[in-house]
């Protein structure tokens, strides 16, 4: 192999480690796991401390509100399986009894999920309606 070819090489290999080097520095902090209430509480142990965002519904008449603050704790539900969930901001609108949330924070010891933010799904939004003078 010529020196030429050598050079390219090795400049193609320093290249590849330093882009996935700063994906890796970028994108570490952000990349999560994306699991549903069940999965979590599957293997708990598995997931504890880690980040993650988990899907659910609120469980009705669960939300909680500490008196004077922004702190919530309330029960989420997937498939029959419920875990204890508190978030410390101030949610979004949408957030209410059976509400579809996305939670992304960390699952403590206890099997309760300490969220840092929260997405609340708009069903009403995205429903098919009905033609008027028609039922569905």
């Amino acid at each position: 192999m010529s020196n030429k070819g050598l050079k390219v090489i090795i400049t193609v290999v320093v290249l590849a480690v330093a882009f996935a080097a700063l994906m890796y520095a970028s994108l570490g902090e952000s990349l999560q796991q994306y699991k549903y209430v069940e999965e979590v509480l599957a293997a708990p142990q598995q997931w504890e401390g880690k980040r993650l965002q988990v899907h659910g519904f609120v469980v009705p008449a669960s939300i909680q509100r500490k008196e004077h603050t922004v702190e919530y704790l309330f029960q989420l539900q997937h498939n029959g399986k419920v875990m204890k969930a508190y978030f410390n901001f101030i949610p979004p609108d949408q957030f209410k009894d059976n509400a579809e949330v996305v939670l992304t924070g960390t699952l403590a010891q206890d099997g309760a999920f300490h969220a840092t933010s929260m997405t609340a799904k708009c069903p009403s939004k995205y429903e098919e309606q009905a033609p008027k003078g028609t039922q569905l």
